[in-house]
């Protein structure tokens, strides 16, 4: 099925927001109905029947009848898709006004986090059994960021440099709130785990001095700070999503024993402070740390069965 850019209601947030269409489109949007999971797999499937049908129309000449069979479920696979995306168009508004005020319209915003949508569409797999919601929000938050490192003037940074510059610019935030001064790069590589000459060349990237009080833009009214996503910012979608994480992590790890249980989440921090090694594993089990090690392995052989492992894949990247 040729993929086609479906439009939301009669009107775009093409702007940023200076007219009257993107308050508009907004409230089009609002009047979209959201989806039940069944509802999101009973579209995903006629999308997918639109697609199988769309290179059986392909394959060459076949009898008018059945011809027209597919072009029906090509149009059925079509309007499929456009429903799936406008009952998802508030997860785009939702992510992209988490980023406003960062150089880019909150319309551009919202344009890029759409095309992320769409790419969510042609990669979701419902077979996974996952809400759709939970995959999309990663594709949408991508094109978001991407957009602002493209787009915007104040901060130029490379594409693919942006993930790491918000994870040390978020730890940056966070430190100076807990310390109450600006971290030195020793302590901000210590909390992103990087080292200090790394850290060094991230921030290189952006304009001197490195303070999150750095005056940024012609009238200096924006800070570097501004540009940081805020930690305490709570937002419904993503919160639903690490919720659905944290439900099917757990439900995967009370398939394993106690003790195997208790070996995985030190080793790789589920529920605690911080990951741990498999001497302090030991010491705190009352083992040495090659049983620890044994332990780990038939816990991970056991998670890698497809029965648990397909209800994590979802979530992976």
């Amino acid at each position: 099925m040729r993929e086609e850019r479906p439009a939301v209601g009669s009107s775009n947030p093409e702007d940023g927001g200076g007219s009257d269409s993107l308050p508009l489109y907004l409230r089009e949007i609002a009047r979209v109905g959201l989806l039940t999971t069944k509802q999101e797999v009973d579209l995903a499937q006629a999308m997918e029947r639109g697609h199988g049908a769309q290179e059986r129309l392909n394959g060459g000449l076949m009898p008018v009848e059945q011809r027209d069979e597919l072009l029906e479920l090509i149009r059925q696979g079509r309007d499929a898709q456009v429903r799936l995306i406008e009952a998802n168009s508030r997860l785009v508004v939702s992510v992209a006004r988490r980023y406003a005020n960062r150089g880019v319209p909150l319309g551009d915003l919202i344009q890029e986090g759409n095309i992320g949508l769409l790419r969510a569409v042609e990669k979701f797999d419902y077979h996974r059994g996952f809400k759709f919601s939970t995959y999309a929000t990663w594709w949408i938050r991508q094109a978001v960021t991407r957009a602002i490192a493209d787009q915007a003037r104040t901060i130029r940074i490379p594409v693919h440099m942006v993930d790491a510059l918000n994870r040390t610019l978020r730890t940056m935030t966070r430190l100076q709130q807990e310390y109450g001064r600006e971290p030195t790069l020793d302590e901000i590589g210590a909390e992103v785990g990087v080292t200090t000459d790394q850290i060094r060349e991230w921030l290189a990237l952006l304009p001197i001095p490195i303070s999150l009080e750095t005056p940024l833009g012609e009238d200096g009214e924006s800070t570097l700070g501004d540009f940081v996503e805020d930690p305490n910012a709570v937002d419904l979608d993503t919160l639903s999503a690490h919720l659905e994480m944290k439900e099917e992590i757990s439900s995967a790890l009370g398939d394993l024993s106690p003790r195997e249980r208790r070996v995985v989440e030190l080793r790789f921090g589920f529920g605690v402070a911080q990951q741990q090694t498999l001497d302090e594993i030991g010491e705190q089990l009352g083992v040495t740390r090659e049983r620890v090690r044994q332990i780990e392995v038939e816990a991970l052989q056991k998670l890698r069965h497809p029965s648990r492992s397909q209800r994590l894949r979802a979530f992976i990247n």
